[in-house]
């Protein structure tokens, strides 16, 4: 775990939460950031045979559907009309390589400093940040940390069972922690989820050349026989947040190498900073 460095002045307030998930929803399937590297080092149009050659991992038919995902999407075209015709990143994929340098940066500095390869930072990174309602989250307990769950709840419009596991999730990924160990105890950003300003910052800058036509897939839906998550509700929410975490749960761990680590105690501080009356 490298040392945090103190994050730089940022207002989260200022970019729109529902767009920097909507382009992470677009960033976020499985092996679209390996593919937009591939292609930006090859350098020349290709075909799914030169993506699949380059990632021996993943099988050539799960690329062809990736590749035709992200051409749905609008990150890929095609080279010309015919069948078969080769992949070229269309300027919006292009425009992706400061987004994925902030995100490898975030994960380098904050996260995990181990030799890793950059795209598999830049997919772990978006797969702690895109779930719904994150955003709105850590930019409520930017303005108002510490802060009780019921009061993240309100200040995001939440549900409050909604709140509790989202928060679980977000301790899990490294973004949030509580200020002490006590029940009750209120939460607040750790360095990592502090330090989030710079990635708001370009991917908010980057949705705005998304397709106005885009919209994030509906959610998967959740069966009492899928639930794997025991105690999670199976409502409108609750399908959402099981569903997340069934597919974070479902990555090969010898992709991902490090798996979120401990957070260090908050500065006392941070602590002495808080809002008065939160303490209730």
């Amino acid at each position: 775990m490298p040392t945090p460095a103190q994050p730089p002045a940022f207002s989260f307030e200022s970019v729109d939460a529902q767009r920097v998930e909507d382009a992470l929803a677009l960033m976020g399937p499985k092996w679209t950031t390996w593919t937009v590297m591939t292609m930006l080092q090859e350098g020349r149009p290709v075909r799914v045979r030169d993506v699949a050659a380059r990632l021996p991992f993943v099988s050539e038919q799960l690329v062809g559907k990736r590749l035709a995902t992200m051409r749905t999407d609008g990150l890929v075209i095609r080279a010309d009309t015919g069948h078969g015709a080769p992949y070229r990143l269309s300027a919006l994929g292009e425009s992706l390589t400061p987004v994925h340098r902030t995100l490898a940066d975030w994960s380098r500095n904050y996260l995990s400093a181990g030799a890793t390869a950059e795209a598999e930072r830049v997919e772990d990174a978006v797969q702690r940040l895109r779930l719904r309602h994150t955003t709105a989250m850590v930019q409520a307990l930017d303005k108002g940390g510490p802060m009780r769950f019921v009061h993240i709840a309100e200040q995001a419009g939440l549900d409050y069972a909604f709140t509790q596991h989202r928060l679980l999730r977000l301790q899990a990924d490294g973004l949030v922690t509580r200020t002490d160990p006590r029940h009750g105890a209120p939460y607040v950003l750790t360095y990592a989820g502090r330090a989030l300003g710079p990635v708001y910052a370009v991917v908010d800058h980057w949705s705005a050349a998304l397709p106005t036509r885009w919209t994030p897939p509906p959610p998967a839906p959740v069966t009492a026989a899928q639930r794997t998550h025991p105690g999670i509700p199976l409502g409108a929410d609750g399908a959402r947040t099981a569903a997340a975490l069934r597919r974070s749960t479902a990555v090969p761990a010898s992709l991902f190498s490090h798996a979120p680590q401990p957070q260090p105690r908050v500065p006392s501080y941070v602590t002495a900073q808080s809002t008065p009356g939160r303490s209730q």
